[in-house]
Order: C-alpha cells, then sequence, then structure tokens
C-alpha cells in the first residue's frame, strides 16, 4: 500500500485555493508562506482579544485595596483551583517545551479552556506571572491544527507550532525578530535555534502576528518602558556590562532557590489543587498589601521603577518581594508566564546597583542586569537582547549583549525549565 500522502500533494480546496494565490501574485509567493502568515494572523486576533478581555478584567480587580483585597485574592486563587480541578491540569512553558520534544511537536488544544480561564483570572486578579504562557499555549496549539488539517507529518508539524509559538511571543513584546529567536532558544537550555529549519516560519509567522495585534491593541509600535536615552561613549561601558550581568546571574541563583523551596513548602499542602490556589491567593494579597508593586506582572508597574526617587534599600527589598511573588505564584499553580516579572526584578536591582555604586548609570546597569537575569533562568540570551533593545528603546545592542551572554553562561548547570534538556530518546 502506497504511503498516505499530506494534503500538500492532494487536489482538495486547500491546496487548491493556496495554489491559486501563489500563481495570481506576481512575486511567485510560496504556499508555504500563506500558511505561516494564516498561523500568525490567527495568533494575532487571539491575541488582541486575549489582551482586551485582559484589561477589561484588571480594570475592575485593580481597584481593590486593603482587606478587600485579601479575600478577592483569596477567592479568585479558589477559582482558578476550581477551573483547574474541573477542565483539568493546563500545564505551563516546562509542559510546551516538552511537547515540541517528546510529543512530535504537537501541543494539544483540548488544555486551551482551562489555560485561557484559568490565567485570566490569575493575571487580572494580580498574579506575579505575565500573559505569555497562555499566549503561546494557544497560538501554539493553533499552529498544531493547521498542521493536522493539512495533514501534514513530522517536521511540518513541529515547524508550524514554533511558528505559532512564535507568533504568541511576538503579539505580547511587539519585536517580530526577538519573538521568533525566543519561541526556539527556549526549546533546548544549550543549542541555539535547535530547530533550524523552522526560523523562517517563526519569522513570517511574527510578522503578521505583529500587524494583526498592533492594529486590535495599538501596542507594540513604540518601546513599552519609558528609559531615559543613553548612548555607548567608551570601552568602559562593556566591562559595565558584564558586571551587571554577573550580578544579574547571582539574582537568577537566588529567583531558582526560592521557587525550589517554595515548592517544598507547597508540597506539604493537601489536595485538591484549589486548596493551593487559594493559599496562594492568601499570601500574595499579603505580599502585596505591604509591597504594592509586587501586584501583578510589572508591564505597567516597571515604569513606575524607573521613574522612582526610591533608594537601595527600598528597590532591594521589592526585587526580593517580587521574586518571592513570582515563586508563590507558580509554586500555587496559578497560571501565567514569568519573563515580564524577571524584567521587573532586574530593573529592581540595577537601579539599586546604580545607586550604591558611585559613577555607574543607572539605564545601562538596569537593563544589563534584566538581560542577565532572564538570560540566566530561561536560557535565552539572543532574543533577551532583542526583546530588550524593543521594549526598552535602548539602541546599544552589543552591551545588552554581552550582559545576556554572562548570565547565559553563569547560570545553574540544570535549566530552570527542566524539559529544556532532551531525553536521549528524542
Amino acid at each position: 500500500m502506497a504511503p498516505k500522502k499530506h494534503r500538500f500533494d492532494q487536489h482538495n480546496w486547500a491546496v487548491c485555493w493556496l495554489s491559486h494565490l501563489s500563481a495570481r501574485n506576481p512575486f511567485t509567493l510560496s504556499r508555504w508562506v500563506v500558511c505561516w502568515a494564516v498561523i500568525g494572523i490567527g495568533s494575532g486576533l487571539f491575541a488582541g482579544l486575549y489582551w482586551n478581555v485582559l484589561e477589561l478584567l484588571t480594570h475592575f480587580l485593580r481597584s481593590f485595596q486593603g482587606i478587600s483585597l485579601l479575600i478577592v485574592m483569596s477567592l479568585s486563587g479558589l477559582l482558578i483551583g476550581l477551573i483547574i480541578h474541573v477542565l483539568g491540569n493546563p500545564g505551563e512553558i516546562s509542559l510546551i517545551v516538552d511537547n515540541i520534544h517528546s510529543r512530535g511537536g504537537r501541543i494539544d488544544t483540548r488544555e486551551n479552556p482551562s489555560m485561557v480561564l484559568a490565567s485570566l483570572v490569575s493575571i487580572s486578579s494580580g498574579g506575579s506571572l505575565g500573559p505569555e504562557a497562555p499566549m503561546v499555549q494557544v497560538t501554539g496549539s493553533f499552529g498544531t491544527w493547521v498542521a493536522d488539517f493539512l495533514e501534514l507529518q513530522g517536521e511540518d508539524v513541529r515547524s508550524l507550532s514554533v511558528a505559532g509559538m512564535a507568533a504568541g511571543f511576538t503579539a505580547l513584546f511587539g519585536a517580530p525578530l526577538g519573538g521568533a529567536f525566543f519561541a526556539l532558544e527556549i526549546l533546548h537550555h544549550q543549542y541555539v535555534a535547535e530547530y533550524y529549519q523552522a526560523v523562517l516560519p517563526a519569522i513570517v509567522s511574527s510578522c503578521a502576528s505583529y500587524l494583526v495585534f498592533a492594529f486590535i491593541t495599538h501596542l507594540g509600535i513604540s518601546p513599552t518602558w519609558t528609559f531615559p536615552q543613553y548612548h555607548v561613549n567608551n570601552i568602559d561601558d562593556f566591562p559595565l556590562a558584564i558586571a551587571s550581568g554577573v550580578v544579574g546571574a547571582i539574582a537568577a541563583w537566588v529567583f531558582i532557590g526560592l521557587v525550589k523551596s517554595g515548592a517544598w513548602l507547597f508540597a506539604k499542602l493537601p489536595e485538591p489543587v484549589y486548596i493551593r490556589t487559594t493559599m496562594a491567593g492568601l499570601g500574595l494579597g499579603i505580599l502585596a498589601t505591604f509591597v504594592p508593586l509586587t501586584r501583578y506582572f510589572g508591564h505597567e508597574e516597571l515604569n513606575r521603577v524607573v521613574e522612582s526617587r526610591e533608594g537601595a534599600l527600598f528597590l532591594l527589598i521589592l526585587a526580593f518581594a517580587k521574586m518571592s511573588a513570582i515563586a508563590i505564584t507558580v509554586n500555587g499553580e496559578w497560571r501565567g508566564g514569568f519573563i515580564i516579572p524577571l524584567f521587573f526584578t532586574g530593573a529592581c536591582i540595577g537601579k539599586a546597583i546604580a545607586l550604591l555604586v558611585p559613577g555607574l548609570h543607572p539605564v545601562l546597569t538596569m537593563i544589563a542586569v534584566m538581560a542577565a537575569l532572564n538570560a540566566a533562568v530561561t536560557r535565552t540570551p539572543i532574543s533577551t537582547t532583542l526583546l530588550l533593545t524593543k521594549l526598552t528603546g535602548f539602541s546599544p545592542l552589543t552591551p545588552i549583549l554581552f550582559a545576556s551572554l554572562v548570565g547565559f553562561f553563569l547560570a545553574p548547570k540544570l535549566p530552570f525549565i527542566k524539559s529544556q534538556i532532551k531525553s536521549q530518546t528524542d
């Protein structure tokens, strides 16, 4: 019996439509490019809708303070737990990475309802995780769905799933190249762009997603955070970036230690899952009552750190409190991603160091620590550099790259995202 061909080799309506479009285009547009662009457009539409709903919920819940905040956060935790208990565990970024490695690149759409609902409650009520995980889960699974619709096999499936992931990252960060490389780098702790055949699909999908998301939300055109302008004037800036990278790497070790300690504590809580999520909500509410800037994932709060006139001690306490809030959110099974919260933490530490050491430029120190901290935790030095260049408007790319590489090389031997290590059978 002849092997079954995928739909790109059959004369069905989808292939005919793609071929017809390619034939009419004066530049002989590849039907693969159309496929990647469709994934990006669909991902951008979802991301725009998700963001708008998240903004509405956040605007409503942000007004609760004091004792009412403790009640709201605890009830939010209970609701998150009930969603997971009823709809199933949606996993997190570690599971997405594992699926790319061990399931032929397939990301299951059945986990999307639980992830979307749980993450909306988690993020809007004030958890210290951002929306990158739910966006990447849904957009990556959309890439898998497109591959299934076209009856693709093997690396083609993996490439379309990665293209969807890249579109999700890009929608949030507003950096098509950075989002594409982040989707590739985060898949492995050592080899950059291991799935090299997915580079072009990821970039094309990211560009399409960027345009759609920016049109819907009006985000992503200008830098997200208003850092003062900085120009590299001499070679002394590079030793400063390297030293700041060492500080960021040390902060990464502290953060990973806090998360592991939190995992040990939360493991002592009994089942079912809504007990852990409720206790996490109470803990986050108490922390936010004393340190308000630990609430939420830092998208808006980071600008307040940049403009703050607080002293170094306050900033270091805030950084430690933020790392503790992330640890509670992660181990309490609230849903979201930790990339922007890590950037917030790095900004606090970098500004504190600049205040403690006379002569250091706060902008370069802050961004270098942000880069090194995230690169050490996520093992993504290249994409972290590209993302921060866009998010901060910091035009000298090279010092950020130096700091990112320092964080990457000084990271713990075992990656924080354990599924970045491929098994020998993959």
